[in-house]
């Protein structure tokens, strides 16, 4: 166990934390958890002796080990065996199959165990020093993000590992789902203060909800009563006979505590600005295949889904199986090898990824760099975005190179909420949040009026918003028509055995070959079979294919007639309207004429909703024929 006493800690004029006190028994499990920048990682350095305090001091046992996952990382074998294995005790000398054991749940292959750590990315570099941290078995295990780099797959395995772990256990982490799954306490970090409880963090947050609200209701009651003694002073300081009362009224109004208002504490609060979308389907995807190499073995083969105006789909499933590629192929970042996606012509897309941070002028001010998502924008609404980013007042002036990799993001953030749009497209969007940010993005997506297709490995996220899922799992993708909780129950993780990261795929233009996509049954686990496909099943999909075309094209052709319909009829609204609007400046169109145009503006509108109408039913209908097909396959 250890413990902290009157531990106080500042940079310059800035307070993180002041007394600090609390005791992490044996046994216990907490989860540190608090704002960006208000101190977590400090607290652990502190623990660990890479920072001292400024007051108070840490206790611990003799020969008590702390294993700590920092964020350097420095590798000294030829061999990811061989660093692992540098975790091990000089007693486990030659115990290997523990570090292989570790490594194979984070995601490591067979193969990939005797390759060199350099030859992996930052993320499964990541991973070899988390497998080193948990194989020293200390006597404490402090995380710092730990499921930062992991995919869904591995945060489910590193779950399991820490519930069954014996020893003391401190993690930060803005994964809530995994914070209260393998956790017995919480300790809190909150303006300056830390204070620790028994219990998950929707107690703990909930505690300090009523703790705010009971401050300020006490403070606003003192101020009465000060208002109350100081108008009984100020009535009768003159008057003799009032004099004792006034005395013990000025000692009573010295002695008593004056409660300051709670500062405002900055945190991400916005939701994403909708543009109007009227038909009922947004995309269509259709037998999509994809490789970087444009040959079989596909990255994505076969895929079909469609997406309705107010779908949330989460795209899941393992680090370098294809959820960042499929997004761009859907976003009209990278071109399909095979098939084709089609997207509403009212359709207005948004893109968020965080790797793009590169991409933002370093010698741009905050605002500036978010307003160049649009051509115009008021002063007063793009400060008011900067405020909702956390960029308030003077902060929205800070040039971009001065910024962190977290504040970079939420840059990245306020370029996408400049712009309207019905339809999102975002990769991992809480990577680097804390858990009070986590739940301003998690309400933002849901409570968008338009469609999102979100690639996410956070489980919480998964509970709160998916609708639907796109699955790569065992070698394939397919649609999950259901949310994540029916997912589990009808799926599930477990039988996902296989563990090799991709090699990042090279970015040169291929030739689009030939392709032969397959379709996975709805709700069944099917494999997908690499290799040449057989004349007799290429014979079989050809027949299937003529005849599901047979019945779909008719309806693709009526989807695309009413289209056409609208925009045609949307053109001349536009044109009727600038007909009126540069009358009305002249003063030179009759009443005969407007009473002309305003007819013709009222039929339009009746034929527009008409088409409407019409799209919507043919788009059901459609969706329902190819979905039967789909069945079948």
């Amino acid at each position: 166990m250890i413990s902290l006493k009157n531990i106080s800690k500042r940079y310059s004029t800035r307070v993180l934390f002041s007394d600090v006190s609390f005791d992490v028994l044996a046994g216990e499990k907490v989860g540190l958890v608090g704002r960006n920048g208000h101190g977590k990682t400090t607290l652990f350095r502190i623990i660990t002796g890479e920072e001292e305090p400024d007051e108070g001091k840490v206790f611990q046992p003799n020969n008590y080990s702390i294993g700590y996952l920092g964020q350097h990382l420095a590798f000294t074998k030829p061999t990811v065996r061989e660093e692992g294995c540098q975790g091990l005790g000089p007693e486990e000398i030659g115990a290997e199959w523990k570090v292989e054991k570790v490594l194979s749940g984070l995601g490591f292959s067979e193969e990939d165990l005797n390759r060199n750590p350099s030859e992996f990315s930052g993320g499964f570099q990541m991973r070899i020093a988390l497998a080193k941290t948990l194989v020293s078995e200390p006597n404490m295990l402090l995380l710092d993000e730990p499921t930062n780099f992991l995919d869904i797959v591995s945060i489910r395995w590193l779950e399991k590992f820490l519930r069954s772990w014996k020893n003391e256990l401190v993690v930060i982490s803005h994964d809530r789902d995994l914070v209260d799954s393998v956790t017995t306490h919480i300790v809190g970090i909150h303006r300056g203060l830390v204070r620790k409880i028994k219990g998950p963090t929707g107690k703990y947050y909930t505690q300090l909800h009523k703790d705010e609200e009971l401050h300020e209701k006490r403070r606003i009651e003192d101020e009465k009563e000060r208002k109350r003694m100081m108008e009984y002073i100020n009535t009768f300081r003159s008057k003799a006979s009032h004099a004792k009362g006034v005395q013990s009224s000025i000692k009573k109004l010295e002695k008593m505590e004056k409660l300051d208002k709670l500062e405002e504490i900055r945190t991400l609060s916005f939701s994403f600005n909708y543009e109007s979308f009227r038909a009922q389907q947004i995309m269509d995807v259709n037998d999509l295949t994809f490789s970087y190499d444009g040959k079989d073995p596909y990255l994505i083969n076969g895929l079909n889904f469609t997406v309705n105006r107010h779908d949330k789909i989460c795209i899941i499933g393992k680090n370098g199986m294809g959820k960042t590629t499929l997004l761009k192929l859907l976003s009209g970042r990278l071109k399909p090898v095979g098939g084709s996606i089609k997207t509403h012509t009212a359709a207005v897309p948004a893109y968020y990824e965080q790797a793009n941070t590169a991409d933002l002028n370093d010698e741009l001010t905050v605002e500036d760099e978010i307003s160049t998502g649009i051509a115009f924008i008021d002063k007063s609404r793009l400060r008011g975005i900067c405020g909702a980013m956390m960029f308030s007042g003077d902060d929205a002036e800070k040039k971009v190179k001065v910024l962190s990799g977290g504040e970079r993001s939420r840059v990245l953030l306020g370029k996408l909420l400049v712009a309207p749009s019905n339809i999102l497209f975002l990769d991992e969007p809480t990577h680097h949040l804390d858990i009070e940010s986590c739940q301003a993005m998690m309400d933002a997506v849901r409570d968008f009026e338009g469609a999102a297709l979100v690639v996410a490995h956070d489980e919480h996220f998964l509970n709160e918003v998916a609708t639907k899922l796109i699955v790569f799992k065992n070698g394939r993708v397919f649609l999950y028509p259901g949310n994540y909780r029916e997912f589990l129950d009808s799926v599930g993780w477990e039988d996902d055995d296989e563990n090799k990261p991709v090699v990042k795929p090279p970015s040169v233009p291929v030739a689009i070959p030939e392709q032969i996509p397959s379709v996975p049954p709805k709700n069944e686990t099917v494999r997908v079979v690499k290799g040449h496909t057989s004349k007799m099943k290429r014979k079989a999909r050809a027949e299937f294919v003529a005849m599901r075309s047979k019945i779909l094209k008719p309806l693709e052709e009526k989807v695309k007639s009413l289209e056409d319909e609208i925009i045609s009829s949307e053109a001349r609204v536009a044109a009727v309207n600038e007909e009126l609007a540069k009358a009305s400046a002249k003063g030179g169109l009759g009443a005969i004429r407007r009473s002309e145009l305003s007819r013709e503006l009222k039929e339009l509108a009746e034929k527009i909703d008409s088409c409407y109408t019409q799209l919507d039913a043919a788009m059901k209908e459609y969706d329902f024929e190819k979905r039967k097909y789909i069945d079948e396959i």
